[in-house]
């Protein structure tokens, strides 16, 4: 079973959507499990603290290393092989290929921050990897923890019905996901392309590429150069290089 273990001073934030549709199915059916821990629960004090004054002043509070470390080593003891990670706007960029290698891993420890940030200790005395979903700020790491739970448990085995679902979307490839259409064949004036309705599946999969190509091109240009460079960064680190061209 794929775990995920979220420390938080809101847990009962948690699983939130995560209960629902195909995450909360998947919940209750024990492909994955989630136990959201509150970091307050590892306090000393009469109050509960789980923050301070920054050292060298400064506005806010910062979250403490001798707190957030009993928790972490509460839920994840020596031996515990999930990865580690702290929910940060300073962190790396969250991409489709480190999903899918957490996703393919054994689960999850997720430190979620508020306040001011973390005190730098306890992120290097317990390994944690920063994880960022984008260049903005949010209030704390919840939401963010919730994104990439998300992101991940929909890639377990057996939680999506089809496993070319997950081969096909954005960032799969390298490159941005194709247009999609359904019924009605006319809207508004609007016509499904002609190409998706002829029956030929060589020429669907042509348009396809080429309309991924070409939003990836307009909308994307980090992505497209990286796809012409023939290095997209969703490519596993040691995989070969391809050429660019049809098959990249």
């Amino acid at each position: 079973m794929w775990r995920a273990s979220v420390l938080t001073i809101f847990p009962d934030m948690f699983p939130g959507p995560l209960g629902t549709s195909l995450a909360g199915k998947a919940l209750a059916a024990g492909l994955w499990s989630l136990d959201a821990v509150d970091i307050r629960s590892h306090a000393t004090d009469k109050h509960r603290s789980v923050d301070d004054t920054p050292a060298g002043g400064g506005p806010g509070m910062v979250m403490r290393a001798d707190v957030l470390a009993r928790a972490i080593d509460a839920v994840a003891p020596e031996g515990d092989g999930r990865a580690r990670l702290l929910m940060s706007p300073r962190g790396a960029k969250l991409t489709q290929s480190r999903v899918k290698a957490l996703a393919a891993g054994e689960g999850v420890v997720l430190l979620c921050g508020r306040f001011e940030g973390v005190d730098e200790r306890v992120i290097e005395g317990r390994g944690l990897e920063e994880v960022s979903i984008g260049d903005f700020v949010l209030s704390g790491g919840e939401i963010a923890a919730l994104a990439l739970l998300d992101a991940c448990v929909r890639l377990i085995p057996g939680v999506m019905g089809k496993e070319a679902s997950g081969e096909e979307e954005s960032f799969a490839q390298g490159l941005l996901e194709y247009p999609q259409y359904t019924r009605p064949q006319l809207w508004e004036g609007r016509a499904i392309p002609e190409v998706l309705s002829g029956g030929d599946h060589a020429k669907v999969a042509a348009w396809r590429r080429a309309e991924a190509e070409r939003l990836t091109k307009s909308r994307r240009p980090d992505l497209w150069a990286a796809h012409l460079a023939g290095k997209s960064p969703e490519k596993p680190k040691n995989a070969p290089a391809k050429k660019a061209g049809p098959d990249a």
